[in-house]
């Protein structure tokens, strides 16, 4: 890739376990010059030592928990509106379960076998399952979005880049807070959050959040709310310091989500039902929940998550830190897919997904006055299981006589464990040169049955009395995956007030099973899919400008991308009748594709109190060879959930009152280009470019307890895409279906602290 200028940036495989923002971005401050106002440094710790993101090689978007508050930001979804070349979405038909895609790499479909191609952590534990990971934004202390290859530095390899959720540790002195939160659709938050010191040496806290709005829409058959939303989470820990040099935390998590099943906006009539379309994009004739065949889960929707974990850091001398992180995760859901969104019941499909994790991970942290670097042991041991029936329903009727069920029971575990490295010398003042590497053993072992019968459902839902036709699919087999990836980086600072820098890492991701695949009729599927990998090249700037008003950083990269993993599904005709009667999961391990953009992210202090905000990406996202029966179809294909642009413009005045309040009027804009679903064009559920405009206006006391707020968001009240189904010859109903993102929404917000 050719770059030109030098004003292309690098990331540099992965940013440290912290990165902490401790200062508001959109605040100013006084420059060495008093009479001069300049932007608030923001101090981060990604190297293991205190300095300035500014001083920092890595391309990571960062946002203060403060910030977010004053935008008035619900879930991490809405960071994708700020951050460039990020697109994270709730899943198709979920309300929770995430979809993240950075730089042109992430993963759709969060069945059994599919680990994300985004790494999520939450407080520096890795959750490999997508059911429960889109998080909401309460008792945080900041959220950073990590572009590009990351694994040298700490965690789980990911080759897309990361998103770490971290709370605060706690104070030393009581602290109590309240946020009251009422708005559009009866939205009624309350999040609550207390901490102690016990003793001097140990400190107590705890945060419950109750989280609930009526439906953007109504499902027409069951008279429910849809779309809506009801979630209650608590968080505690406990800390310990026996010492200066000792610091101890043990902490625990909980969600439950009970919000109702979510079906798509069906843009054509039911074809044989002749059940219209709905007037609203949010409204539903889904009858799943109250049709025979999702009866063995008496129609529920709910997930649970659920974790604990232990931290211990000791700061053995002035030189070394020892680190270790320990976590045991689940999640459990109950979930209702009507894929056909009708009261008949043409294709149901009740889910259940059964996830737990085991992780362990060790750091050695190294400061010198020339060398300075973390050596590191990671561990994962994982199950993942997902067990569903596809209902037809009326084919079945037609065909059989009686309803025709697929059911599929796929568990794929996970044994791995890996070294890392990553060491950054300084050759002097200016010059510093990082090496890095990680060394990856991961073994995949897969459990997979699926089977066809006549019935309301499968025997594994409780319908003992359905008839067995034949199975489609069963075997057990395990795989090993090895690999070695390394980084290499080089940074210049020209000047106190710019650093230049350039990166090469590599991102692995190992293969494994699709639990859909069908063996009897492709016996390849028992072999699974193969690894994918990325080489990432990045070159950049980031400068500090107009005596320190003014904060840029310019990113450009290449990536080179082989054997990337799509999956997929195809209906399938099982028994040549010339009806499609069911459907295989299909993972292609694209040969080729590169990924190339740039990426800009400034902040500009326009006076003392008025703040300007900006991104912007251009992404070129193509396949280059993708084999199929020998022929190379690439230029029949594209990257899924990539936009060639998107932007964001904010503006933010804080206002000083006489009696020592603020007011903080923020307003954003966002564009998001125009983009596919799945590696395929469909036009029925894939988004063209829109716009989303956002306000918010937030009233601060002169000691900060008290707050009140008031946010808009979608003020256009735009109507987009940000999922969907496409199985037109699967069943009778022609079912295409299409998820959307929230409409216009105002929210009234009160906190207090003392």
């Amino acid at each position: 890739m050719r770059v030109s200028n030098a004003l292309r940036v690098a990331l540099m495989g992965c940013a440290g376990s912290a990165a902490m923002v401790v200062a508001n971005p959109t605040l100013a401050q006084e420059s060495a010059d008093t009479s001069v106002m300049a932007l608030e440094e923001i101090q981060v710790t990604a190297r293991r030592r205190t300095e300035s993101l500014q001083d920092v090689p890595i391309a990571v978007s960062a946002f203060s928990g403060s910030d977010l508050a004053l935008r008035g930001a619900a879930d991490i979804t809405e960071l994708a509106q700020m951050a460039p070349s990020v697109t994270l979405e709730p899943s198709r038909a979920t309300s929770s379960t995430l979809t993240a895609f950075i730089r042109g790499v992430g993963q759709q479909d969060p069945l059994a076998g599919f680990e994300q191609g985004v790494a999520l952590y939450l407080d520096d534990v890795y959750m490999a399952r997508p059911q429960g990971a889109l998080l909401d934004i309460y008792d945080v202390e900041r959220v950073e979005i990590l572009r590009g290859p990351q694994g040298t530095l700490y965690g789980r390899n990911a080759v897309g880049g990361a998103i770490k959720y971290v709370t605060k540790r706690l104070s030393d002195e009581p602290e109590f807070g309240l946020k009251l939160s009422y708005g559009s659709y009866n939205q009624i938050d309350a999040v609550a959050k207390a901490s102690m010191p016990v003793s001097e040496k140990v400190r107590v806290g705890a945060t419950v959040a109750s989280l609930n709005r009526d439906g953007f829409g109504e499902n027409l058959t069951t008279g429910e709310e849809h779309y809506n939303k009801e979630i209650l989470a608590a968080r505690a820990s406990i800390e310990f310091l026996p010492s200066d040099s000792l610091f101890v935390r043990i902490s625990a998590d909980y969600t439950d989500d009970d919000s109702n099943a979510v079906a798509g906006y069906r843009p054509y009539p039911g074809a044989v039902s002749g059940t219209p379309v709905t007037d609203s994009v949010y409204d539903t004739y889904a009858g799943a929940t109250e049709n025979g065949s999702t009866s063995g889960i008496n129609g529920n929707n709910e997930v649970t998550a659920k974790g604990i974990q232990g931290t211990i850091e000791w700061t053995a001398s002035d030189t070394v830190t020892l680190k270790s992180i320990t976590a045991y995760r689940e999640d459990y859901t109950e979930s209702v897919i009507d894929f056909d969104s009708l009261a008949v019941d043409d294709m149901d499909a009740p889910v259940i997904y059964d996830n737990e994790q085991f992780s362990q991970e060790f750091q050695l942290l190294y400061t010198g006055n020339k060398l300075s670097g973390v050596f590191g042991f990671y561990y994962l041991d994982a199950s993942a299981s997902n067990d569903f029936d596809v209902v037809l329903g009326q084919l079945g009727r037609v065909a059989y006589g009686d309803e025709l069920v697929a059911y599929t029971g796929g568990t794929v575990d996970t044994k791995a464990w890996s070294l890392f490295a990553d060491l950054t010398y300084e050759v002097n003042d200016a010059v510093s040169v990082s090496v890095g590497g990680r060394y990856t053993n991961d073994k995949r072992s897969a459990d997979i049955f699926r089977g066809n019968y006549l019935g309301q459902g499968s025997p594994f839902f409780g319908f003992d009395d359905s008839i067995f036709l034949a199975a489609t699919s069963d075997f057990e087999n395990d795989r090993t995956f090895k690999d070695f990836s390394p980084r290499v980086a080089l940074d210049y600072k020209v000047s106190d007030d710019a650093l230049v820098y350039a990166s090469f890492s590599r991102g692995f991701k190992a293969g494994s099973f699709d639990p859909r695949g069908a063996n009897f009729s492709s016996p390849e599927v028992e072999d699974g899919f193969d690894a994918e990998t990325l080489d990432s090249y990045e070159i950049g700037l980031k400068s500090t400008w107009l005596d320190g008003r003014a904060r840029t950083n310019i990113a450009a990269f290449y990536s080179d991308y082989k054997d990337m993993q799509i999956p997929g599904s195809l209906p399938i005709d099982s028994d040549g009748d010339g009806t499609n009667d069911g459907f295989v999961g299909t993972v292609t391990n694209a040969g080729k594709a590169t990924i190339k953009g740039i990426e800009f992210e400034g902040t500009f202090l326009l006076s003392e109190n008025l703040t300007l905000q900006t991104s912007l990406n251009l992404l070129d996202a193509e396949i280059k060879e993708w084999l199929l029966n020998g022929v190379n179809v690439a230029d029949q294909r594209a990257v899924q959930n990539t936009p060639e642009f998107m932007s964001y413009v904010g503006m933010t005045y804080m206002m000083p009152m006489s009696n020592g309040s603020t007011i903080s009027f923020n307003g954003n804009w966002s564009h998001k280009g125009s983009i596919v679903q799945f590696e395929t064009p469909v036009t029925e559920i894939d988004q063209d470019a829109y716009s989303l405009f956002n306000a918010s206006i937030v009233w601060t006391s002169e000691n900060g307890n008290y707050s009140l707020g008031l946010h808009g968001k979608n003020l256009g009240d735009k109507e987009y895409k940000t999922a969907g189904y496409n199985f037109p010859t699967l069943g009778l109903e022609n079912n295409i279906t299409t998820f959307y993102g929230p409409p216009r929404t105002i929210t009234a917000t009160l906190g207090v602290k003392f």
